[in-house]
């Protein structure tokens, strides 16, 4: 019988790194998670515009794991958690299930966050799943041909019309990708428009892009996203948004309505709702953005027995980054083996290995401690950090063959798009919670969003 049941909630970095660094450990892990697949989620922006197909960035995470003969793996939603009888409550559909722990990791990552304005979010998807990424590849393409369709010039424009909201490295990246992909990829395609005219606009309220690497990085990425084409609107904040347009204000209080049918949130970061859940049962301290403040051992506070991972952990220090949830999950992996051999964990520290973010093909920005660099260096640094830690042989290979058709040809190889890509999001949520497990099952579904 094992030492010790770990139960992990998530399989994204902190999740699957945690589950790997116990492998050879006298203990059972039972890891639990909503999706069947271990998400790179540093490059969602290239299968939404069209580079890379979902398998690349998400194998199965049953495959990953086949061979650690110490985890069962679990398709499921953790709906709450028992603190005091140390269990999980979670449901697969309709199913509902208990499971119960020794230790538990939570590390179930963050959302989008809209501050405060989450109407927003039915016009402007942000880009956290694979199903963000698919629906905004549906609603990429998908402008295009409406524009090749449209007769009125004005509403042609609007369809061409690209905003991306919030500078960050998700929103710099995905602007360059939108503008090469209008001027190279879509090139002599069409026959009434022209996609090299598409407009594309970065929205934020920084003054510069990137301003997580510093003044001299974030106006080299300027520069190169103006080259390619990208209108760059610094200082400014989205007040509203609609299924036409985007309203954006500057600091003197100035406003400016942006036409535009397809827009990108690339803007901020919230806890899962798990957090909420997880400060129902402990009394746990969140912060702004509704993550779990841990203390030093990335613990709950009074209880050793839970441990929050990767972007739902809040602690000073740590960024929201893959790094971050890595490192942690590690940390966990080995606090709890100290533990069960009676020994105390030392804190956790963590080691800062620097950010890096692609602006188009062939040009990117690094920020590695004291040293900073751009141009095809950092591109090539990044393209080999990137291929590193993405999990399995099969999906590096195939990165690596799309990588080549998209660098040297311009071509995409993945660009097929659905209409339930592009309206199955708005169409669930319409229905409510739990709606899936009723359409399985062939029952009827009140438009209201009730249950009949």
């Amino acid at each position: 019988m094992a030492k010790a049941h770990v139960v992990i909630v998530g399989s994204g970095f902190g999740g699957l790194f945690a589950a790997k660094a116990l492998a050879k450990e006298d203990v059972a892990i039972t890891l639990i998670d909503k999706t069947s697949h271990h998400l790179f989620q540093p490059l969602l922006y290239q299968v939404a515009t069209g580079i890379l197909s979902p398998g690349h960035i998400a194998p199965s995470t049953r495959e990953i794991l086949r061979r650690q003969k110490n985890v069962r793996v679990l398709l499921g939603l953790v709906e709450d958690i028992d603190a005091k009888s140390k269990t999980v409550i979670w449901r697969n559909h309709s199913n509902r299930y208990h499971t119960d722990y020794d230790y538990l990791v939570v590390a179930t990552g963050a959302g989008q966050s809209y501050f405060g304005n989450d109407q927003f979010a039915k016009f402007a998807p942000g880009m956290k799943t694979i199903d963000d990424a698919l629906e905004l590849r549906a609603r990429i393409f998908v402008a295009f041909e409406r524009a090749e369709l449209e007769e009125d010039p004005v509403k042609r424009r609007r369809l061409l019309t690209f905003v991306v909201v919030g500078a960050g490295a998700t929103g710099v990246e995905m602007a360059g990708q939108i503008r090469e992909l209008a001027s190279r990829t879509l090139k002599n395609e069409f026959r009434k428009v022209n996609p090299e005219n598409a407009r594309v606009v970065l929205v934020d309220g920084a003054p510069t892009p990137l301003p997580a690497f510093g003044e001299k990085l974030g106006g080299v990425t300027r520069k190169e996203l103006e080259k390619l084409g990208v209108e760059i609107r610094m200082n400014q904040m989205v007040t509203d948004v609609d299924a036409d347009s985007v309203t954006i204000k500057d600091k003197d209080g100035n406003t400016e309505v942006i036409e535009s049918i397809c827009k990108v949130w690339a803007a901020g970061v919230k806890g899962s709702p798990l957090g909420q859940k997880l400060a129902e049962a402990t009394g746990v301290e969140l912060d702004r953005a509704g993550r779990v403040k841990v203390n030093d051992r990335l613990q709950v506070p009074g209880f050793e027995d839970i441990y929050v991972v990767g972007d739902l952990m809040s602690r000073e220090g740590v960024p929201g980054v893959a790094q971050g949830a890595i490192q942690s999950g590690r940390y966990v992996a080995k606090a709890i083996i100290t533990k069960l051999s009676g020994g105390e964990p030392t804190p956790f520290e963590y080691w800062d290995k620097g950010s890096m973010a692609t602006i188009a093909k062939f040009s990117a920005v690094a920020s590695i401690g004291k040293v900073k660099f751009h141009g095809f260096p950092a591109w090539l640094s990044w393209c080999f950090l990137h291929l590193l830690y993405i999990a399995g042989f099969k999906a590096r290979v195939g990165t690596l063959l799309h990588w080549l058709i998209s660098f040297l040809s311009n071509g995409r190889s993945s660009r097929t798009t659905t209409n339930q890509q592009l309206v199955g999001r708005l169409a669930l949520e319409r229905f409510g919670s739990g709606a899936s497990g009723k359409l399985l099952r062939g029952e009827d579904l009140n438009l209201d969003g009730k249950r009949s």
